[in-house]
Formats: C-alpha cells, structure tokens, sequence
C-alpha cells in the first residue's frame, strides 16, 4: 500500500506540540488548537520519546534513515546488477561466446 505524502512541520512546530503534550496537555485539545489530528500529535511524541530512549518499541529517527538509505542502496545495487549482467549476455553473444537467444525459450 503506498502511502500518502504527509504535511512537514517546522522542526520548531513539532517540538513546541511535544513540550506541551509532556506538559499535561491533552493530545486532544493539542490537536484541535493546532489543527492537527490526534494521530500526528501521538506519532510525534511517541517518536521523540524514542529518540530520547525513554520508550524501546519502535526504531529511532537515525534507525529510520538508515534503513531508509540502506533501502535506497540495494535498489541501486539491483539496478546496477541487471544492467551488468545484461551487458555481460550482450558481449557474450557478440563475441560468439555463446549461442545467441532463441524467441522460443
């Protein structure tokens, strides 16, 4: 399923919502002054609490970009691997090294 692209804050923004929600103010009451939805305000503190290490159930925003760049690099790496081994045929059957591909495979 893809997902949506999500609206980006300020940095400033979500910090200032997650100082007033570890300040006792409802999620709620947050989001409807913000105009937010309650689920973003959630997302948000729960992320900075995992940032902080004081929360364990999910992975950390530097977890996140390295997965998200790891992500990146193998699909580099596949891209580069299919090219590589279609040249690779290509010379071969070039260089009569091997039979060229028949349509009836």
């Amino acid at each position: 399923m893809a997902r949506k692209h999500a609206r980006s804050y300020p940095l400033e923004f979500r910090q200032k919502i997650i100082e007033l929600a570890r300040a006792g103010r409802r999620f709620d009451d947050l989001a409807a002054e913000f105009k937010l939805s309650e689920q973003t305000v959630r997302n948000w503190v729960k992320q900075a609490d995992l940032d902080a290490g004081r929360r364990a159930d999910g992975q950390t925003s530097a977890e996140q970009e390295e997965v998200s760049r790891l992500r990146k690099r193998v699909r580099q790496l596949e891209i580069e691997r299919d090219i590589l081994s279609k040249a690779a045929a290509w010379f071969a059957r070039e260089t009569d090294s091997i039979p060229p591909k028949s349509s009836n495979s």
